[in-house]
């Protein structure tokens, strides 16, 4: 499973890149709100930080609209990711822009049959909202298992499922289970991957044990 970072801050992406757990990032409208810099100036930096896909989402509804939007953010970087809503103008933008060799990301995905309608325009990767469909009452893993169990049946469907709006760990664990192909969380959620009481714990007892033996070590 690849990792996204679910991010617009461009110094916590940097802090996390060492890791090698970052294979790509996402940003959305409320996330560059939330840097409160230039939009364009957030993605370029990101672009220049990251290698794999950096998703940069239009801003228009129509359909003129999110082509000239996309194939400016496209210009960008090489590995920019344009990120369309699951309209009928964001299907069909996508399918032009997929025609055009741009890396497509069709964002706001709640239901197996948009994920169909996605995969067919193109779409590089469609984006299924986990923690907004448990927010409403539904089990949002299960959509990621409907979407999965779909594409296996239709081979010449190269759509990525990028498993989205990620609220915990558990969300990671159960869509890599699912079969998704991507995982986009924020960093706080990522840390939270390695992180576990018992291996603190277990870390103190080595180093205290450590510390009786008298030794050291180089």
């Amino acid at each position: 499973m690849k990792f996204f970072i679910d991010s617009a801050d461009v110094e916590e992406i940097k802090s996390l890149v060492p890791t090698g757990f970052v294979d790509g990032v996402t940003t959305n409208p409320t996330l560059i709100a939330q840097s409160g810099r230039r939009f364009e100036e957030v993605i370029a930096e990101i672009c220049a930080l990251v290698p794999g896909p950096v998703s940069a989402e239009v801003a228009a509804l129509d359909l003129e609209g999110m082509l000239r939007e996309g194939r400016y953010l496209a210009k960008i970087a090489s590995n920019v990711t344009i990120k369309v809503p699951l309209t009928i103008a964001g299907l069909k933008a996508c399918r032009t822009l997929t025609d055009e060799g741009t890396l497509v990301n069709v964002t706001l995905c709640f239901s197996a049959a948009q994920a169909l309608l996605a995969a067919k325009a193109g779409a590089t990767f469609i984006s299924p909202f986990i923690g907004r469909l448990d927010d409403v009452g539904e089990i949002g893993m299960n959509l990621i298992h409907q979407i999965v169990d779909i594409y296996k049946n239709y081979p010449n469907l190269t759509t990525q499922v990028l498993a989205a709006s990620i609220r915990s760990p558990l969300h990671v664990i159960e869509s890599a289970l699912a079969g998704a192909d991507v995982a986009t969380l924020p960093p706080k959620t990522l840390r939270q991957l390695y992180q576990h009481p018992l291996t603190d714990k277990g870390i103190d007892i080595f180093l205290a044990d450590w510390k009786k033996t008298g030794q050291s070590i180089g």
